[in-house]
């Protein structure tokens, strides 16, 4: 057999595979036997990396202005919003007696007050609403970790392809040196050589793209999280493994840590606490207050008490109905992201488990086309089959190496996705 064909069909080989060893050291350690916080696998980033950006993340900044927002509302709600009214009047009184001008006055003050319950249903009111405050923090945490590991798994697929690609560039340019070598020694045609260079033409073109999808899926990365300096040597990607635990461990775990659903549910409560309150102020709160009057230049002087109550009408009681509609609205909220949510769980663990199926299956097609290639490649050297048979096995090897990992990119995918819906990495409930 030619010495660089068999150069060629080693590189070809080490090139399309990830040693299963290598891949497995990659992908750390295998998840323990409960679903417990974990340290990120090694083809992602590390924890205080991931968290880094997440808190720099826009949506966080803007989440986190709103807690804080949250915080003085509840201190509003808690210290109510009536305060002390000062009234002061003066006056110069005129007899038609003809008696001596005098100067009269009068000062006083006044203030609403919370009757029924309202201040306390305030208070809680203002701490639901700290609470909602609180879980649109930790969503949008959550949601710039999934595009975080969207985009950073995004990118580690496209720089694979180019690598896959530009290994296939140098087997290409071999095949068209090795080609026109035989056509002067007479053992290859003109179609032959032609043939090579096409190959090599397309090899460049699919390059080409390859490279331009790796700096697009580059771009997206540090343009979506502008702090990421995206490492020059990227990351080798891990070994995709099966989950050990039941489908009702990851139910119950990402249950609990869906930020979605606890929005609902504080929403709910806020609704409620809403209606209550609505429903107290159909009773008005009184003013109350205290005044003092000199009348006569001081002969006389007044202290007096007032108390004034609003009578309540149409407007509070459309008020009050309006509130309980909005607990039914909120109570359908919490149904809805309950049903939604159970649906996405369902699809995340089918999908991870037929994602994984299909790695193995990829795999499986690339070990068969590996050996077909290399096979293909002992009979050229024998003159056994043409340029345009090795071409072939040497492309189908390519598709599957290139499906291969795709698949393996799809398995990894959905099981790191699993860990970010429950909470497992890149410490997202931490404070």
């Amino acid at each position: 057999m030619k010495p660089w064909i068999v150069a060629a069909g080693a590189a070809l080989v080490a090139g399309a595979w990830v040693a299963p060893a290598h891949g497995a050291e990659a992908a750390g350690p295998a998840p323990s036997a409960t679903l417990a916080p974990q340290t990120a696998p090694a083809d992602l980033l590390p924890d205080d990396r991931a968290r880094a950006l997440v808190e720099a993340d826009p949506r966080v900044a803007r989440a986190r202005h709103a807690l804080e927002a949250a915080r003085h509302r509840a201190d509003m709600l808690a210290a109510g919003p009536y305060e002390w009214t000062a009234r002061a009047s003066a006056q110069r009184r005129r007899y038609r007696s003809g008696a001596q001008e005098v100067n009269e006055w009068s000062i006083g003050m006044e203030r609403a007050v919370r009757i029924g319950g309202k201040a306390t249903l305030d208070r809680r009111l203002g701490e639901a609403q700290l609470r909602v405050a609180a879980a649109r923090l930790r969503e949008a945490r959550y949601e710039a970790a999934r595009e975080l590991l969207d985009l950073w798994l995004n990118w580690l697929a496209a720089d694979r392809t180019r690598q896959l690609w530009h290994e296939q560039l140098g087997f290409a340019q071999t095949s068209l040196d090795a080609a026109g070598l035989r056509r002067r020694a007479g053992d290859a045609s003109m179609l032959e050589q032609n043939a090579a260079r096409a190959d090599l033409a397309e090899v460049q073109r699919q390059l080409s793209a390859a490279a331009n999808e790796e700096a697009k899926a580059r771009a997206r990365l540090r343009a979506r999280f502008a702090p990421l300096l995206v490492p020059a040597q990227p990351p080798v990607l891990g070994e995709p493994l099966a989950s050990p635990l039941d489908d009702a461990l990851w139910r119950e775990r990402i249950l609990a840590e869906s930020d979605e659903l606890r929005i609902a549910r504080e929403e709910l409560q806020e609704a409620e606490l809403t209606a209550s309150r609505a429903s107290a102020e159909r009773v008005a709160d009184p003013t109350v207050g205290v005044h003092a009057t000199s009348e006569a230049g001081g002969a006389e002087r007044v202290v007096g008490l007032t108390l004034s109550v609003p009578l309540g009408g149409s407007y509070r009681n459309a008020q009050q109905r309006e509130a309980l509609a909005q607990v039914e609205v909120a109570r359908t909220a919490v149904e809805r992201a309950l049903r939604e949510l159970e649906s996405g769980i369902a699809e995340s663990l089918a999908e991870a488990r037929g994602s994984l199926e299909r790695w193995r299956f990829a795999e499986q097609a690339r070990t068969v086309t590996q050996e077909n290639a290399r096979l293909t490649q002992r009979a050229y050297g024998l003159g056994e089959v043409d340029l345009q048979g090795l071409l072939l096995a040497r492309r189908q090897l390519l598709d599957a190496a290139l499906g291969a990992t795709q698949a393996r990119v799809d398995a990894l995918k959905a099981r790191y996705r699993l860990l970010v819906d429950a909470h497992l990495i890149w410490g997202l409930d931490d404070e």
